[in-house]
């Protein structure tokens, strides 16, 4: 048997499947494994260091860690699954990657109120307002916020079990919504695993670039799951996950300890302040 010929048993193989969106996938996928196996002559070693790889993802992987999902986001492929499902053709807000860091469930904060629950860093003031297309704002939409602390770390990957750094609100009358989180910092995926082990070998470095995680959701319009970046960052050009999109970098201004701050919060520290518009796209 030819590879082709083979390559097409295969493919023929799934003929009979009951669902035709299945036998699509997966039809495609035996073409493209077999030709990336062709086009790179794959070695028996290759095929099976490939094996032990995805093995290892597997056994890091638990209920606060997805392996897998880094590995995609490493690729690149969750950002060109964004991109399809995404393709940004209106004026709608773009979309970026998940992260394999959300939780749910996250505790609900009144506007105004902090999501950091005890996460270190500097405070951030952030606001802005969820409308559709035309301007028309979206009142009662959930904000969904999560992110890091500044050593890098979230909630999730420490072994204390509680939340922090994430919250959600909803949007007022007006589409309006504001909180206190923690000014955005660099920081490194989950490198102690097989991802680590190949951004390594590859010369590529872990960095993320500094960011905060929405996900917005309200009847009528699709889920957005999005970022914004801090504008001036030297890793906002070289994220690992490739998420970064200029529309949603945003400046980050700082302001000193004793500055007013607009809910009329005393902070004794430097805080920093931005503005997220948010746009829904209709269903």
């Amino acid at each position: 048997m030819t590879e082709q010929e083979l390559t097409d048993k295969v493919v023929a193989s799934f003929d009979s499947a009951k669902d035709d969106r299945f036998r699509e996938v997966m039809q495609a996928l035996v073409r493209h494994a077999h030709a990336f196996v062709r086009e790179t002559r794959l070695t028996d070693d290759e095929w099976t260091a490939a094996i032990e790889f995805l093995t290892a993802a597997g056994h890091i992987t638990t209920d606060t860690r997805q392996e897998f999902v880094l590995l995609s986001d490493v690729l690149g492929v969750s950002m060109l699954t964004v991109a399809v499902n995404e393709p940004g053709l209106d004026d709608s807000t773009e979309s970026t990657v998940l992260g394999p860091f959300f939780v749910q469930d996250a505790p609900e904060i009144a506007h105004g109120g902090d999501i950091a629950g005890g996460a270190s860093g500097e405070p951030s003031w952030v606001s802005g307002r969820v409308t559709d297309p035309g301007g028309n704002p979206v009142a009662g939409a959930r904000v969904e916020v999560w992110e890091a602390d500044d050593d890098g770390m979230y909630d999730v990957q420490y072994d204390r079990g509680e939340l922090a750094g994430r919250a959600h609100l909803f949007t007022d009358a007006e589409g309006r919504y504001r909180f206190w989180g923690l000014t955005p910092t660099p920081y490194p995926i989950p490198d102690d695993g097989p991802v680590g082990r190949l951004l390594d070998h590859a010369g590529r470095s872990p960095m993320r670039a500094p960011h905060l995680h929405f996900m917005v959701t309200a009847p009528g319009f699709r889920r957005l799951i999005t970022h914004i970046f801090v504008a001036g960052d030297p890793w906002v050009d070289n994220d690992s996950v490739f998420g970064v999109k200029e529309s949603l970098i945003r400046p980050f201004d700082r302001h000193e300890a004793g500055t007013p701050t607009p809910d009329g919060r005393q902070l004794q520290t430097a805080w920093t302040s931005t503005t997220f518009d948010i746009v829904l796209r209709k269903e």
